[in-house]
């Protein structure tokens, strides 16, 4: 069984540890990137679906999480209805901060970030009714921190500066791209945990990847508190 294990367990860790060497990088903006967006003017709708998408495959705190929260949904329509209403509260106030100029501090909405993927490991461990004897509204919970996701992708946009002239179109366009990119992840992640459900080690997998969705979640708080204090 823990041979088993092992390939998928490799393929997390290196799934984590390049999270956290990427995690400074503005999630993946690259220096063509930032020249687009410092420079760019009226609407560009193709380029912000492309921008979006690849921010998503590269914002590996938001992949985390949504491995979390689909973890243990065996129905197609429970993985839509989780991962809908995800989308719908980062959707609020990604447009919501860029559109109305809302200002939060990257650094500490990045480690609330961080604290959603310890929260839904925790969850999918039996956490809270071993240690507080309730469960959570979980739908709930997942809208919640879709809203402080899509604060999280705001953030990143606002450090541009991104000219007033296109811009509602553009960032609707970049929420698409967002949706695509999660959606090409989600396929691959859910492809990857129904192929570890047939197996008998799916019980013991199911542990060692919860557990080590709470580690990276740590480490996650710890690097964006750490830039806090240090900025």
């Amino acid at each position: 069984m823990l041979n088993n294990i092992k390939p998928f367990a490799a393929f997390l860790i290196g799934l984590l540890l390049v999270s956290l060497s990427f995690g400074a990088l503005a999630h993946g903006v690259d220096d063509n990137t930032r020249v687009f967006l410092e420079q760019n003017t009226g609407m560009q709708f193709i380029p912000f679906i492309y921008i979006g998408a690849k921010h998503m495959f590269t914002g590996y705190d938001h992949i985390l999480f949504l491995v979390g929260v689909i973890f243990f949904l065996y129905r197609s329509r429970d993985v839509l209805l989780y991962v809908s209403m995800f989308t719908v509260g980062h959707s609020i106030t990604l447009l919501w901060g860029v559109l109305g100029d809302i200002q939060v501090n990257p650094y500490l909405i990045d480690a609330i970030i961080g604290f959603s993927v310890v929260y839904k490991g925790f969850d999918n461990l039996g956490g809270f009714k071993r240690v507080f004897g309730r469960q959570p509204n979980t739908k709930l919970a997942v809208l919640i921190f879709g809203l402080f996701h899509g604060f999280g992708l705001a953030t990143k946009l606002q450090e541009f500066e991104l000219a007033p002239d296109g811009l509602v179109a553009n960032m609707i366009a970049f929420n698409i791209g967002v949706e695509l990119g999660q959606f090409m992840a989600l396929a691959f992640i859910v492809i990857v945990i129904n192929f570890w459900r047939k197996l008998p080690s799916f019980e013991r997998f199911s542990t060692v990847t919860n557990t080590m969705l709470m580690s990276a979640g740590f480490m996650l708080i710890g690097l964006q508190l750490t830039g806090y204090y240090l900025h």
